[in-house]
């Protein structure tokens, strides 16, 4: 028998990385109001550290569901693997050439097409797919925000100057000089 609720667990443990960061902001904040000429700038710049994980925590938070998708999503050296029995397969994040966010049988899932015309569906909420964040935030002009802009249903902006589409189609990025035009 536990002493905490297991909805409050679940809760901790989705929001682990955020509390972690702010803990970490709030010790940095602690050792600035030691004073000195070494504590303070230190304790600053930890708790300004920390703020910036915070925030992409925060971002990286939209990724995390609970696994309702079947199959699983692996990165590894720069290769996305989706392993799945029938809709599985791999594509390459250096030759990814267009993110999209589709809507299909109810469930959010991002294509994607390489320079060679591969294409790949990896479910939002398949296990793993949370490591997609980091990764399509590397890929050149691309930010963390204009990621989480993409999730969101409502009036944002996604892909800098795309208005949001509805989730049934909606264009995320594409890279430059890949040949494929913006929709």
């Amino acid at each position: 028998m536990s002493l905490i609720r297991p909805e409050i667990t679940a809760w901790l443990f989705r929001w682990r990385e955020v509390l972690v960061a702010a803990g970490v902001a709030a010790a940095g904040l602690w050792t600035a109001s030691r004073g000195g000429w070494i504590l303070g700038p230190f304790g600053l710049a930890l708790a300004a550290l920390a703020c910036g994980w915070a925030i992409l925590a925060a971002r990286r938070l939209r990724f995390r569901s609970d696994p309702g998708a079947a199959g699983l999503v692996e990165l590894d050296e720069g290769r996305l693997r989706y392993l799945h029995p029938t809709a599985g397969g791999e594509i390459s994040l250096v030759d990814l050439a267009e993110l999209r966010l589709l809507r299909l049988k109810g469930r959010p899932v991002w294509a994607m097409r390489d320079l060679a015309g591969g294409r790949l569906l990896v479910p939002l909420e398949a296990a793993g797919a949370e490591a997609l964040f980091d990764a399509f935030a590397a890929l050149p002009g691309l930010s963390s925000a204009d990621l989480v802009a993409a999730l969101d249903p409502g009036p944002a902006r996604a892909a800098g100057s795309l208005p949001a589409l509805s989730l049934e189609n909606r264009p995320v990025w594409t890279r430059r000089g890949s040949g494929l035009r913006r929709i």
